[in-house]
């Protein structure tokens, strides 16, 4: 006799349709709220141009805008805006990766140390690129920065997965100090950098170790975009996995999850993510640990939606900060990664108290 099948008491079907709406009406709030990110920081600095000129330029209106202006915007603004967006969204995205892998809010490639790492394979170029690592420049060319960024955080994120998972589990208070260790190593290196760089590439490094998006250049929306596009392509195929494994690795697998696979992808996605976001914009924190908690308060855990919607919100608040960063100290401008920790770092104060108890296990 065989015994009879129970399956768990299931959601209602009217509970996960409202859910789903209002995830999607989020989505739609959240497009809206980056375009008008994006009209804020176009028209914020030392330029007048309003809002309604350039517009009114770009869609062929007479509307009268100084060809200084229009320099300023087309050259300096343009590409800071999309460099914003897509540093926004890969923080945001690795953050919810790393906390959907680590089934843990307080994972974020930041406090992980994979942006320290990353930013040690920039320090080793910019220091090292025109001795010891020549060849290695002269064969990749404008690649060479984003290359060995990605290195570095590669190396990171794997030695990090490696120290905090035994036995297929992942010690959430291991990976923590695991991040301490990495990270501190991470600076320790760089320092060592420092110390024999000369003043100009001493001044490039303090704009990695403070994060500013004022060296935008149209060459490194490029890069950054063709990075993002080709780590955007594993995101739909990782949202169903990254919502089983939140019900546990062996729940995950029962399903027909490949989770050894989908931990591997996803330490390549969060690589490559971030470290191409540190190589253009440096070391920007609390972006990727602010924004993936606040939509799973919002939205839910459902990484089909939560996934497009950190992107969104990444981007739109980071092109925000920006736009701040140019205005609170003008004509001068303070680094966007002071303006990011000044409010992120509070966030994750009040967050770490809320889940103190996961530091007890």
């Amino acid at each position: 006799m065989a015994w009879p099948r129970i399956s768990a008491p299931s959601e209602p079907r009217f509970a996960l349709s409202s859910r789903a709406l209002r995830a999607k009406i989020c989505l739609v709030l959240l497009a809206l709220f980056l375009v008008l990110s994006a009209a804020i920081s176009l028209t914020a600095g030392a330029s007048d141009a309003s809002v309604k000129a350039v517009l009114g330029h770009y869609l062929g209106f007479n509307t009268v805008i100084s060809g200084r202006d229009l320099l300023i915007i087309e050259q300096i603004r343009l590409p800071r805006v999309f460099l914003g967006m897509l540093v926004g969204a890969a923080l945001a995205v690795s953050g919810a990766i790393m906390q959907g892998v680590f089934r843990n809010p307080l994972a974020d490639p930041g406090l992980a140390g994979v942006s320290a790492g990353a930013g040690l394979g920039a320090a080793f170029i910019i220091v090292l690129g025109g001795t010891f690592a020549l060849p290695f420049v002269t064969y990749t060319g404008f690649l060479a920065l984003p290359l060995l960024a990605f290195v570095g955080s590669l190396a990171t994120t794997a030695s990090l997965y490696a120290v905090s998972t035994r036995h297929g589990r992942t010690s959430v208070p291991t990976m923590l100090l695991a991040g301490i260790a990495f990270g501190a190593l991470a600076m320790a290196a760089t320092g060592c950098l420092v110390y024999i760089a000369d003043d100009h590439q001493i001044r490039d490094l303090s704009f990695w170790q403070l994060g500013s998006l004022a060296g935008a250049t149209w060459l490194k929306v490029a890069t950054l975009s063709a990075i993002m596009v080709l780590a955007s392509t594993a995101l739909p195929f990782m949202a169903r996995g990254l919502n089983g494994l939140s019900m546990g690795e062996a729940v995950a697998g029962h399903m027909g999850i490949p989770v050894e696979t989908l931990k591997r992808s996803s330490i390549v996605v969060v690589s490559a993510m971030t470290g191409g976001a540190v190589a253009v914009s440096g070391g920007i924190g609390f972006v990727g640990i602010v924004v993936p908690h606040v939509l799973r308060l919002a939205i839910g855990p459902d990484h089909r939606y939560l996934l497009p919607a950190t992107a969104l919100l990444g981007a739109a608040l980071l092109v925000l900060a920006d736009a701040v960063a140019r205005i609170i100290v003008a004509p001068a401008e303070l680094p966007i990664g002071i303006i990011t920790a000044l409010f992120g770092a509070p966030f994750f104060l009040w967050l770490l108290l809320k889940r103190r108890n996961l530091l007890d296990m």
